[in-house]
């Protein structure tokens, strides 16, 4: 152990002739513990928020999803979409016919993003924990059925418990304009309610039907508007995103959930972010109160600081010891507020101390995620504002202490 580091720490701890010292060092490393513990909760937080988010569009989002880089739809029948369906690492593979439709049931009407999807959709996803009416079938007895947003089941009015209750969806048919009939104009084909989601906003106006059904309706028997992957478990998502992009080409997009959802991802993140720099600013007032500290400290220790001068020590030396000062103030209340919000998370985890107010379908309580970057990152942090703010303060404080002895 150097000296200045020695002389630092017997200063940190040693009692000082003014107790206002102590006040202010211990009101500065509080500050400093308050807003280390205050970022570690907020940030985990919204690590917990998106990974609710992901749980929720993992019901209805794939892992994969290969779409074309122009135009809607796309035709699969290729030697190459063949070896991605033996791929080893690929758990499910599915096809998607997506388009906009309109809904109609008794007498009101409602545009709605219609989901033609596997019949077995539903086997392979927890969506059924999402549902906020009725069953997650799709096909049942050679029957088929639709699976409602919430938006599409609130603008139509549907009653689940009626067995009249079925939609009429129509779509325009492939090359028909100006028919005597305006009837004939559209494909109309009727489907049954099995059930209604309730997840996110941007899923609200989402029908989700039998593709067969999808292909009825829209005319379309040839091409489809996507392909759905989920990979096994272990698969490294990345690195099959990458291999599927080389073997496609720039012909087609392979998006994972991020990418798929990236307003919603973008929104989160930014809002995170907004978070941390406030709380981070809280982190600089706080941090700078060593100057304050470190000023009266080394009006404190004139004596020390000249026995130190008399014993040949540098200025340089001087400046280390009331610098590594402010630095084991700060890092002390940074060490104690992670810890403290590391325990905060985990009793929220635990026992759900703090609820939203409001029930919703996945979760009443806010979510935590711990990460060890976000302690990585605080932790430099708050090394960087209390090294800038003690570097200053020492570097003032004792140029201010040679000037007075100077006058004198």
């Amino acid at each position: 152990m150097n000296t200045a580091t020695f002389i630092a720490k017997r200063y940190l701890f040693s009692k000082k002739s003014v107790n206002a010292i102590n006040i202010i060092s211990a009101i500065s490393m509080v500050g400093v513990l308050v807003a280390s513990g205050a970022l570690i909760v907020i940030l985990s937080v919204y690590n917990g928020l998106e990974g609710l988010i992901l749980s929720m569009y993992s019901s209805f989002s794939s892992e994969l999803r290969i779409e074309p880089a122009s135009g809607k739809v796309f035709k699969e029948d290729t030697v190459v979409f063949e070896k991605i369906k033996k791929d080893s690492r690929i758990a499910s593979y599915s096809q998607v016919l997506q388009e906009k439709v309109l809904l109609r049931y008794r007498e009101y009407q409602y545009i709605a993003n219609m989901k033609g999807v596997d019949p077995s959709y539903g086997l392979n996803r927890p969506a059924d924990n999402l549902l906020w009416d009725g069953t997650f079938v799709l096909s049942e007895n050679g029957i088929n059925y639709a699976l409602l947003g919430a938006g599409v089941f609130t603008n139509l009015g549907i009653s689940l418990n009626s067995i009249l209750a079925e939609i009429e969806v129509f779509s325009p048919k492939k090359g028909v304009r100006s028919a005597l009939n305006p009837a004939d104009e559209f494909n109309v084909r009727n489907i049954a309610p099995a059930g209604v989601f309730k997840a996110q906003q941007e899923l609200d106006d989402l029908i989700i039907v039998p593709i067969g059904f999808a292909r009825d309706v829209l005319g379309e028997y040839d091409e489809i508007s996507a392909i759905e992957i989920n990979l096994k478990k272990g698969a490294d998502l990345n690195r099959v995103q990458k291999d599927l992009q080389k073997l496609l080409g720039k012909n087609y997009n392979i998006k994972n959930r991020v990418e798929q959802n990236p307003g919603l991802y973008k929104l989160l993140n930014s809002e995170k972010w907004m978070v941390f720099f406030i709380l981070a600013f809280v982190l600089v007032i706080a941090a700078f109160n060593i100057v304050g500290s470190l000023t009266m400290l080394v009006i404190d220790k004139q004596k020390d600081v000249a026995v130190l001068n008399s014993l040949g020590a540098p200025h340089g030396l001087v400046k280390r010891i009331f610098f590594l000062e402010g630095i084991f103030i700060s890092m002390m209340g940074c060490l104690g507020g992670l810890l403290l919000g590391a325990v905060f998370c985990i009793i929220q985890e635990k026992f759900g101390v703090v609820r939203m107010g409001t029930t919703t379908i996945v979760s009443d309580v806010y979510p935590v995620s711990m990460r060890w970057s976000d302690f990585l990152l605080v932790f430099l942090t708050v090394l960087l504002v209390s090294g800038t703010a003690s570097a200053i303060s020492s570097r003032l404080s004792v140029k201010n202490m040679e000037q007075l002895k100077a006058s004198e």
